[in-house]
Formats: C-alpha cells, sequence, structure tokens
C-alpha cells in the first residue's frame, strides 16, 4: 500500500503505486474534490481504501482523537468527531479507519522525550499523572465502541501504537481486549518503535513487535536516523542504511513480522520524493523479499 497524505497527488499515486499494490491510506484530505479522485481510482483500478484519521483536514493542532483524556468533555468531543467522521465516510466505504493508541500519551516520567514530536501539549501526559485503572477502564469503553461502530458503519478498526509505557507493554489487559474483540486490529510503526527504543532504555521494540505482530493488520513501513538527533523521518527502507550510521534494524523487524504474521499489510509510509526511481523500485524488491522468504541475512 502507498499513502496519499494531504490530498489525492496524482504524481505520487502514479509513480509509488504499483498494480500488484493492495491500497491507499487517505488521511488529511481538504475537500470533497481529492475525496472524488480517490473514489473514482479505486473503482477504475480495484484497489481498496483504508483511512488514517482523520479523513477530512480540519486545521487543529490535535490530529489525533483523544478518546482516552481523563476529561470527560474532551473524551466525548473526540466520539462525536469521529462519529460524524464515520458518516462522511459511508460513501467511501474504507476497508479501515485508524486511529492512534494510547491518545494523549502516556509517557514514562524517567525518559526524555524532547525528541518526539507532538504537535500540541493536549497530546500527552505522564505515567505519575494517570493510572494503570483509568487507562483499561477507558480502553474498554473504546474497545467496545469501536466493536459497536464497526459494525454500523462496516469497517475494521485499526489502532497504531505511538509511544508506548509499561502500562501496555507489561501488562496484559491490552492484549485481552485484542483477543476478546477480534474485529479491532493494530498497527505497528517501524519508525516509531525504533525511536522508542533509542529513546527508552527500558523499551524493546522487537519484543513488542513479538508480542503484538499477531493481531496486526497492517505495518507502517519507514526508517529514521537516530543519533544524537533525529534526521531523515520516514525515509525509505534500502538494504544499505546500516544500523551502524543510526539506521533502524528494518531486515530485522521484517524478519520479526514475517515470522509472526504473514497476512500483514505493508503500508510504505516514505517519502519517495527523497530517493530516485531506481531506488524506490529496489525498495519494493527488497522488502518483497524479506517478507516472502527470497531474502535472508
Amino acid at each position: 500500500m502507498i499513502g496519499q497524505y494531504g490530498g489525492f497527488d496524482f504524481n505520487k499515486y502514479h509513480r509509488d503505486f504499483k498494480p500488484a499494490f493492495y491500497g491507499i491510506e487517505a488521511c488529511s484530505f481538504p475537500g470533497d474534490e481529492d475525496c472524488r479522485h480517490l473514489m473514482k481510482e479505486s473503482r477504475t483500478k480495484g484497489f481498496r481504501v483504508g483511512v488514517h484519521y482523520p479523513f477530512r483536514a480540519n486545521g487543529s493542532t490535535i490530529r489525533d482523537a483523544l478518546f482516552l483524556s481523563p476529561d470527560q468533555d474532551e473524551r466525548e468531543a473526540a466520539f462525536e468527531h469521529i462519529r460524524a467522521e464515520l458518516e462522511y465516510l459511508t460513501s467511501l466505504k474504507p476497508e479501515y479507519v485508524l486511529f492512534h493508541y494510547p491518545k494523549p500519551v502516556i509517557l514514562d516520567d524517567r525518559v526524555d522525550w524532547k525528541l518526539w514530536r507532538f504537535g500540541d501539549r493536549r497530546e500527552y501526559v505522564f505515567e505519575s499523572e494517570c493510572t494503570l485503572g483509568g487507562l483499561i477502564e477507558r480502553s474498554e469503553f473504546l474497545f467496545e465502541w469501536l466493536d459497536l461502530r464497526s459494525r454500523e458503519y462496516h469497517f475494521t478498526p485499526i489502532l497504531e501504537f505511538d509511544a508506548l509505557n509499561s502500562y501496555v507493554y507489561e501488562h496484559e489487559f491490552f492484549e485481552n481486549l485484542l483477543l476478546k474483540y477480534p474485529q479491532i486490529q493494530l498497527c505497528l510503526d517501524t519508525a516509531r518503535l525504533y525511536l522508542q527504543d533509542k529513546l527508552d532504555p527500558r523499551f524493546d521494540a522487537k519484543a513488542v513487535l513479538r508480542k503484538y505482530a499477531k493481531y496486526a493488520g497492517l505495518l507502517h513501513l519507514s526508517t529514521v536516523q537516530v543519533n544524537h538527533t533525529v534526521q531523515n523521518s520516514h525515509y525509505p527502507v534500502l538494504p544499505e542504511l546500516s544500523v551502524k550510521d543510526g539506521w533502524a534494524p528494518i531486515a530485522e523487524f521484517l524478519q520479526i513480522i514475517r515470522e509472526e504474521n504473514n497476512r500483514v499489510k505493508i503500508m510504505f509510509e516514505h517519502r519517495s520524493d527523497l530517493i530516485t526511481d531506481d531506488q524506490l523500485q529496489q525498495c519494493y524488491d527488497w522488502v518483497d523479499g524479506i517478507v516472502n522468504g527470497s531474502v535472508y541475512f
């Protein structure tokens, strides 16, 4: 899959999308015309459409729905906006709608998060400011609500991991919710997992992949270079980008995915404009070789 963020870009579509690809993930479209382009191409070419919430650009500094906010009014506003988006999307009929989880993000107080990018202070709270019990209660409501809406609007809810704290990666409640509501799937983001692995000494990206890959319907694939700073965000994955130079261990990540879940869809969440046409094809071929077992390390 490829992403189309900020509108339907025909140049990116014609360059990045290949005939065998599954579909396009759309986010923050500015108006109905872009939606019509997406619908027309999808029906003409026969590919699937997924949505990264929000589908419609709203001009807000906060893109993601704060459905786990400690503030009840903020939570209710988030669910109300999601329902309005789902109503709008009935004509598009997306296969899935993706939301970031947890939101607000719960940050480990012991970690220096200055390299993590947030658009607004309301996007995160610190672990010392909330409780595991509160997160469980609000997450249970979220799963039940999304499960009901998925049946009402006929889509697959996907939760994409944002920054995680020990409440999610050390406790069992989240995995138990995934087992209770199998309609709800996960999205794992390779660049985000790698960045947290570099920032948080208690976080193990490979362990999280092994634990949760079986529940993933989608992998957001790109790499990033982390040394003393964060550079080259959303860079396309290429075999020559070495971990010795601070790049994510993409080959190892993909091998874990291959071992744990060979049904996951890969969405190239990268800036293809940073590389040549030949490098883009090399990216596609290399990833295909790893996930289909023809390239080994």
